[in-house]
């Protein structure tokens, strides 16, 4: 069964040297995969679930950096939102559909991320500090590392199972969140919600961002089933940088989610 992530995808494929999207390339059977990946992990070593621990926790540190620095001079470079924020998705697209895994893309990846979450961090603790809210950030962190926890909990043991059928639905709730999400931007350039788009609508955009974040904790047991799958068929120990990324970017969007939903609610 073919993964729909496209991270897992690229990782199976340059791992293998198979393109298995490819419709005049037949799909390995278990076994070919096996085959293929046992000969190759000789000269690569085989990928464990500590490498992509390893590798995340790097990224993860570099992301902090980055957060560090936004937060710091996003008053006095109010540009460096829109800079990071274009900067993460072009490397982001890189290091997805590059052939190769280049460890210093995803590096790269994160600093931008963190230099860009750092700066609406700040931008979102100034307008819950505007309610006389505060901790937002602070109650975001610990959400998003609550809600890894919780699911990496649920999934280990069998309490949430990933199946074709449980990725195609999410798939479908998936575009059907970004349709909107995109609609809401174009309803903010009009003023809709006080510049927030849909999200700014009372109770309604309470509704859509909390349907956001249970979306983006659902695909953290994807991204858990995914590596466990990539694990399992013995991939090259370089591709955990790949799986590193995936998890990364997860974990960035719902820490957005969950800011956003923590920011609407001090407004009420």
């Amino acid at each position: 069964m073919q993964s729909r992530n496209p991270v897992l995808r690229r990782a199976t494929q340059q791992a293998s040297g198979v393109d298995l999207g490819s419709p005049s390339v037949p799909t390995p059977s278990a076994e070919e995969l096996d085959s293929i990946f046992g000969l190759r992990s000789a000269a690569d070593g085989r990928l464990t679930v500590d490498d992509v621990i390893v590798k995340t926790g790097l990224c993860f540190v570099v992301l902090l950096v980055g957060a560090v620095a936004g937060w710091s001079f996003v008053v006095t470079m109010p540009w460096l939102l829109f800079a990071a924020a274009i900067a993460g998705f072009g490397l982001a697209m890189a290091n997805i559909f590059m052939k190769k895994v280049n460890p210093v893309l995803v590096l790269a990846y994160s600093l931008a991320q963190g230099l860009m979450l750092g700066a609406v961090s700040y931008m979102y603790n100034d307008m819950a500090l505007a309610n006389n809210y505060h901790g937002i950030v602070q109650q975001a962190v610990v959400g998003t590392l609550v809600t890894f926890g919780v699911m990496l909990a649920m999934y280990k043991m069998n309490i949430i199972k990933v199946s074709s059928r449980t990725r195609r639905m999410f798939m479908v709730a998936l575009m059907s969140y970004v349709v909107i999400g995109l609609i809401s931007l174009v309803a903010a350039i009009f003023g809709v919600g006080g510049g927030l788009g849909f999200y700014g609508v009372g109770g309604f955009g309470i509704a859509i961002c909390a349907i956001g974040a249970g979306l983006a904790a659902f695909s953290l047991v994807i991204d858990f089933d995914a590596i466990a799958q990539t694990v399992k068929i013995g991939a090259p120990e370089h591709e955990s940088w790949r799986l590193a990324f995936g998890l990364l970017v997860t974990l960035i969007w719902l820490y957005l989610e969950l800011l956003r939903l923590i920011a609407l609610l001090s407004r009420r």
